[in-house]
């Protein structure tokens, strides 16, 4: 098919959504630091080494972003937000409500007035991502034939949406550090602001903000119809979830793309929340992204019907289709696929729509029941079918 028109930000129309699989000596590496059995310099070896892997591999394959797999993280979301100030790590004595899968039991509560962290680790990881993909593009990486494909890579940050923070009880301490929620909520804002803003000025160009909150209020909204009192607890939530996400984005820089992917839960192929996205579109489609990444690998994501009221006619907007599961291992039919994406073009126009796995492969580092061979092949599958309708 010929190449129809493009926008010269991303998302790409084939994308990467984040976190891949940690393969075997990443996680014995994980396992030995922890038992104090190497020390953390021997560690942060590892991790580049493995990192270094992975970005490579996803360069071969022909991706033009990519991510550092999420290995310098445990968990997709505690990991940034322990690494702001005025946030701490408890233990939560409870699994997280997967369904057929039980979680560690971290989490995060506020412990004083949120705010950018100048030193947050998450900054040093992205700069080794960016210079990995650089060392190729000069051609003084370990693998000349990488460069010509390295040179048209961007790399790509993932980091939690600012509502993972302000739901779940993470919050329940904000009387004591601020006078007013919107004061909590703009410091919030503020926090997230500058923090990209500082992943911009060390080279960042593209940052995704992964977001189950939107899945949790699916089920909520739905379920509380019939309580208007409670039904208000979570419209509330909504509203402020798109008040200080648009606040964030307001003023970073034009060359900047921010978007989000929004996940009904990613642990050991397991999930946690169920249905379409009729009772949030409204919402979704004031968010100012610059893409959407939403989930449609099952029935339990709905229909498409409600894209047309997400995409909200913004020319300037795409929305990724989360067609090719990475839950499972088996590939997908292309055709059954692409079949999907010209239905979704119903509501969204062709040249606005784009394709991805539905979630990243290992949202925390126990990851999903695949094998990196299988990996590969949903990525692999992903680009061959975006190529075939968009073209290459």
């Amino acid at each position: 098919m010929t190449e129809i028109s493009t926008q010269t930000k991303f998302p790409n129309r084939y994308d990467i959504v984040g976190s891949l699989l940690r393969f075997d000596r990443l996680k014995r590496a994980v396992e030995q630091y922890r038992n104090h059995d190497i020390n953390e310099n021997d560690f942060i070896n590892i991790k580049h080494e493995e990192t270094r892997r992975i970005v490579n591999k996803q360069i071969e394959l022909g991706f033009k972003d990519v991510t550092d797999g999420e290995y310098n993280r445990s968990w997709w979301h505690l990991d940034f937000l322990w690494g702001l100030k005025g946030v701490g790590h408890y233990d939560y004595h409870k699994s997280y409500k997967f369904h057929g899968s039980k979680t560690r039991t971290d989490n995060a509560e506020l412990v004083g007035k949120i705010g950018f962290n100048p030193d947050h680790p998450f900054f040093k990881d992205f700069q080794f991502v960016k210079e990995v993909v650089d060392q190729e593009a000069s051609g003084n990486g370990t693998d000349s034939k990488l460069q010509s494909l390295a040179s048209a890579v961007t790399p790509k940050q993932t980091i939690p949406s600012p509502t993972m923070i302000f739901r779940d009880n993470r919050s329940d301490n904000w009387s004591q550090f601020y006078d007013s929620w919107d004061e909590y909520l703009d410091d919030l804002a503020t926090a997230y602001h500058e923090t990209i803003q500082h992943f911009y000025e060390l080279g960042c160009r593209y940052i995704q903000l992964d977001d189950t909150t939107w899945a949790f209020l699916i089920s909520k909204l739905n379920e509380t119809e019939d309580n208007p009192t409670e039904h208000e607890n979570y419209v509330k939530i909504a509203e402020d979830s798109v008040r200080v996400i648009n606040q964030l984005l307001e003023g970073l820089p034009d060359d900047l793309t921010v978007t989000t992917h929004i996940c009904r839960g990613n642990f050991k192929s397991t999930y946690l929340f169920s249905g379409g996205y009729d009772d949030v579109a409204g919402y979704l489609g004031q968010l100012n992204y610059d893409g959407l990444f939403l989930e449609y690998d099952s029935d339990r994501a709905g229909d498409f019907s409600p894209l047309d009221t997400i995409w909200n006619g913004n020319q300037n907007k795409r929305i990724v289709l989360g067609l090719i599961t990475s839950k499972s291992p088996e590939l997908e039919d292309k055709q059954v696929i692409i079949n999907r994406i010209n239905e979704a073009a119903g509501h969204v126009p062709l040249e606005n729509l784009a394709l991805s796995t539905q979630c990243g492969f290992a949202s925390t580092e126990e990851g999903n029941k695949l094998t990196e061979e299988q990996q590969w092949a949903k990525l692999s599958l992903v680009k061959e079918i975006a190529e075939d309708v968009w073209g290459k």
